[in-house]
């Protein structure tokens, strides 16, 4: 059974960093998708970071260049967060699945944590 757990979360002003940590149990690297995504209100869901089964990792274009998706040893999750901006409010889920469709419809599964809210003031 895959548990999700995130953490790192806060308030910080515009042009500040976080680092969000995701405790993970039952992912295995090698043959689940692992990712954060994020909500915020009137947005929707949006993928943030993506590592597939190969290693491969992509962003969305409005993080790249400043966040950064990691795993170590035990199968954490962890997503490096700096320049912040304003519009990067959100609540941050992590998620891992063994398909990529499960992790990107995740939502209120286990495939996806409860979320840890981000919020940056201009």
């Amino acid at each position: 059974q895959v548990q999700l757990r995130e953490s790192g979360g806060g308030s910080v002003q515009a042009g500040g960093s976080l680092r969000l940590s995701c405790v993970t149990s039952g992912v295995t690297p090698s043959t689940f998708y692992m990712g954060w995504f994020r909500l915020a209100p009137g947005k929707g869901r949006q993928g943030v970071a993506t590592m597939h089964t190969n290693g491969e990792i992509t962003y969305a274009d409005s993080v790249k260049g400043r966040f950064a998706i990691s795993r170590d040893n035990k199968n954490n999750l962890f997503l490096q967060m700096n320049n912040l901006k304003p519009d990067d409010t959100a609540i941050y889920f992590c998620a891992a699945a063994p398909s990529l469709a499960q992790m990107i419809r995740g939502f209120e599964t286990e495939f996806w944590g409860q979320g840890t809210q981000v919020t940056v003031s201009s």
